[in-house]
């Protein structure tokens, strides 16, 4: 059943509506998970990742014995405009929870949001990476919360978990607003076109399927990918572009590389020469590849998780 969760009214007639699909099965009361996806206009996989999770679980509700809420555009008005904000007002939604329901439009949404989630038994927000870098499926969890988050990111067919530390920005987040009222969230991400994400989406709805299972509330078939990569945060390198030019990756992102291996190149169109060779400083999985080509000193070119 499609639910409104916020409604605001907007200029010349039009209207600010976000709306989630909640799928009961043979027990409403069961366990609810929400999946939540459109927080940023310009990251698009979640919205398939939300297309084939309804898809599935309206085929086969008769296995579903829970509460599924899947939330596929926070920001309609971002996803509209392939914009990572809110569109007029420029702010990142993800930086703007709790909310205030008695704020201004972006602080009355946050607001709403949290509001509606709140008291699930599981959170999964599915962010892709924008059109500058790809990344293989990930789950990220702040260091403090990684208890029961831990396992349940074991279920969702990603190829890493990312154990990481908070930074002062993500006081701000949604799993940080939703851990902090004690409703266990965690954050997916994955590579940013949609094509990669027909492909690594579908992992992933396994993986809600499987963690639905777990918590006794599915009963059909689930597919399941090897336990992922684990990182406490002190085994990933950060490579950053140390010159201007075009970036030429001369290894491909999900690969397992050696150290000493070109990872690429940052090259100088105008004077045709090679300004820095980005050699891999370990052994390990090339988990991020720049796919954007213009960088500047301290652009983000790479992440390795170290074998």
């Amino acid at each position: 059943m499609v639910e409104t969760v916020f409604s605001a009214a907007l200029p010349i007639g039009e209207s600010l509506v976000v709306r989630k699909n909640r799928m009961t099965g043979l027990r409403s009361r069961g366990p609810r998970i929400a999946i939540v996806t459109g927080m940023h206009g310009d990251e698009l996989a979640g919205q398939f990742v939300a297309y084939e999770l309804i898809r599935r679980l309206t085929q086969s509700s008769h296995n579903l014995s829970g509460v599924v809420d899947v939330y596929p555009a926070l920001n309609p008005l971002g996803i509209s405009a392939r914009s990572h904000g809110v569109p007029q007002f420029d702010i990142d939604l993800d930086r703007t929870f709790p909310g205030n329901a008695g704020g201004n439009l972006t602080e009355a949404l946050a607001a709403a949001i949290l509001d509606d989630i709140v008291g699930a038994n599981a959170c999964i927000v599915i962010r892709s990476s924008d059109a500058y870098i790809q990344e293989v499926s990930q789950a990220r969890i702040e260091t403090g919360n990684t208890g029961a988050l831990t396992k349940i990111a074991s279920l969702l067919n990603v190829r890493l978990v990312w154990t990481r530390e908070p930074v002062a920005a993500s006081q701000s987040t949604l799993a940080h607003a939703l851990n902090k009222r004690r409703t266990p969230t965690l954050v997916v991400k994955m590579g940013s076109d949609i094509h990669h994400a027909e492909n690594e989406g579908a992992w992933i709805v396994e993986g809600i399927l499987r963690l639905l299972n777990q918590m006794h509330a599915w009963s059909g078939p689930t597919m399941a990918l090897p336990n992922p990569q684990v990182s406490r945060g002190d085994n990933v390198s950060t490579l950053l572009a140390e010159e201007p030019g075009l970036f030429l990756p001369r290894s491909s992102w999900g690969e397992h590389i050696r150290s000493g291996q070109t990872i690429g190149l940052v090259v100088d169109p105008l004077e045709g020469m090679v300004r820095q060779e980005l050699k891999a400083p370990c052994s390990g999985l090339l988990f991020a590849l720049r796919a954007y080509p213009v960088v500047y000193p301290g652009s983000l070119l790479a992440r390795i998780l170290e074998a």
